[in-house]
Order: C-alpha cells, then sequence, then structure tokens
C-alpha cells in the first residue's frame, strides 16, 4: 500500500503542481507529501521532480513515470467499479438498436419479459434496418443480423441465421419444384434489395461457392412483404427462418433444396468496445442469448438437414 500512496501523492503533485495543493486534496500535510515524493525518488533511485522556488515540473523519467501510474491508478479503480456492479442491480436507461422485421417478431416479446425481470431498467428501443453508429448516435446496444464488418465493436452471438430458399404449395404445384439452384433461373423469384447482389443468389457446394442469377418478380427492402407474396403463391424467396419459421410450420410454405446451404451468418449483439461494461447492457446481451439459443424456437420446424448445414 505504501507504493500506491507514494504513486498516488505523486500523481497529485503534478496535476496540481504543486505540493500545498496536493496536500490539500490528499487531506494530509506538507511534509507528508513530500516525504512521499522523497521515498519515491529514493526507492527508483531517479529524480523526478525538478523543484525551484516559483516552479514545479517533470524531468523526463518523472513525466515516463508519471504516465504509467495514471495508468496503474486508473486500472485499479476499474477493476473496484467492475467487482462493485457485479452486485449492482442493473437500471438506468438503455438504448437499443434493431433491424424492423426481427425486432417485431422476436426482440418485441423478448423485450416485454426482459423488463419483468429487470423493472429498473428504462428501454429506448430503435427498430430500422439502416446501418446505426453506436458510438455517434449514442447506442448502448444493437441487435444485427448477418456476417459483421469489422469493428471495434464486441459482438456476442445471439443464435444462428439460417435461411432457406420456400416456396408456397400452390406456387410449386403451377410451375414446378426446383431440383437444382440452376432451376431457380426458371421460376419466378422475390428479391431482397437490402443487400447489393439481390439478383444472385449464392450457395455453398462442397465447400466452394456458387452463384445463380435470379429473376425477380417483386422486389422489396423488407423482408415481411416478400414473404407475405410467397404465402399468396407469387414466387420463391430465400428468407431468414426467424421470418418463415411460422410459415414452415404450418405448411403454408414448403422448404427448397435443402441439400445446399449459404454461407455462415447469425444474429449479434454488438456494444462498444468499453473496458468496463455495465450492468444493464450486460444483462440485456445475456438474456437475449439465453432466450435464443444455438437452437431458437424459430426453427423448430426445419428439416434436420438444413439445421446441420446451416
Amino acid at each position: 500500500m505504501d507504493r500506491l500512496d507514494d504513486m498516488l501523492a505523486f500523481i497529485k503533485v503534478v496535476d496540481a503542481k504543486s505540493f500545498t495543493a496536493a496536500a490539500d486534496r490528499l487531506n494530509l500535510s506538507k511534509s507528508v507529501v513530500s516525504r512521499r515524493i522523497a521515498d519515491l525518488e529514493n526507492r527508483l533511485g531517479a529524480r523526478l521532480l525538478n523543484r525551484t522556488t516559483r516552479k514545479l515540473s517533470l524531468t523526463e523519467v518523472g513525466q515516463a513515470f508519471y504516465e504509467r501510474c495514471t495508468r496503474i491508478i486508473s486500472d485499479l479503480d476499474e477493476a473496484e467499479r467492475a467487482v462493485a456492479d457485479l452486485h449492482a442491480a442493473p437500471r438506468g436507461r438503455l438504448r437499443v438498436n434493431a433491424p424492423l422485421s426481427f425486432g417485431l417478431l422476436h426482440l418485441a416479446p423478448a423485450v416485454a419479459e426482459f423488463m419483468e425481470r429487470f423493472p429498473a431498467i428504462e428501454i429506448d428501443i430503435d427498430l430500422n434496418d439502416r446501418y446505426v453508429d453506436l458510438f455517434d448516435e449514442g447506442y448502448d446496444v444493437a441487435v444485427r443480423i448477418g456476417r459483421l464488418r469489422d469493428s471495434s465493436l464486441i459482438a456476442k452471438r445471439l443464435a444462428p441465421n439460417r435461411r432457406v430458399i420456400c416456396a408456397a404449395p400452390g406456387y410449386l404445384e403451377k410451375h414446378g419444384t426446383p431440383l437444382t439452384p440452376e432451376d431457380l433461373a426458371q421460376h419466378r423469384c422475390l428479391l431482397y434489395t437490402n443487400v447489393p447482389t439481390a439478383e444472385q443468389w449464392q450457395f455453398k457446394v462442397n465447400g466452394e461457392t456458387r452463384t445463380v442469377r435470379v429473376n425477380g418478380t417483386l422486389r422489396a427492402n423488407n423482408g415481411d412483404i416478400l414473404m407475405a407474396a410467397c404465402v399468396a403463391g407469387h414466387g420463391i424467396v430465400v428468407s431468414p427462418t426467424f421470418l418463415c419459421g411460422e410459415a414452415l410450420a404450418s405448411g403454408a410454405v414448403r422448404c427448397l433444396l435443402s441439400d445446399y446451404s449459404f454461407s455462415d451468418s447469425a444474429v449479434y449483439a454488438v456494444y462498444p468496445q468499453n473496458r468496463h461494461l455495465s450492468p444493464k447492457v450486460r444483462a440485456f446481451v445475456d438474456f437475449l442469448a439465453a432466450r435464443f439459443g444455438p437452437e431458437p424456437y424459430w426453427d423448430a420446424a426445419l428439416p434436420a438437414a438444413v439445421r446441420a448445414a446451416a
């Protein structure tokens, strides 16, 4: 503790540029502070401060030591706050961003349950499909789907984002069932325009990527619209299972080409890379991860081959 006390006294003297002011801040006598700095210099075998009757300044060695000391004290403070937070009840305002469709279908009921469990947290949710900057726009956490961009954010995987090709039985009776990805070029397809390659559907075949160009009868930047058209028999769609899972379970649509898979994708919670994660963010992220998990409820109706490949 003597070493930490000496380091803290040194930091206070440098910050205050005065032994007297530092002593006042530490609630110690000036002589005690002076002795601590002297003990520190003797132990290090180096002069840390240039002292005159009118000015106090750091030596070159003192500057380097000051920078190290401030980091050590900051780390110690951070460790104490982290331990305190482990025992603190999550509370405060939590700002969340999430995609529209996933937010309405799955995040909404999850948030309702979360609020029952953590009544001291106030939640502010923004649902939209645009890419938001968590730092600039002040969000605590965001739910993102797909392959994440490189960034300084921390990402926690909440669930797999399996995608399947599906069509209504009525459409298949009228237009036939595609047996290979190349057959899709002869069918009416429903295209999701929030990706740059809406007309190019890519499959994984024996570890390699195969691209098939398809023709669209409906283009939309929202998956719910495409699924509604698919259920009505207007075409074939690539859909995330969190959107089409219920329709698959009811038989409103059928899963096609289940022997083929898409590139790996997932549902993530992302949050800024702070050294100190707040209890409210930790509680929210852990809650979602437990609620969704590696085999989310919306995948219950999937063929085993699709779950294994995705």
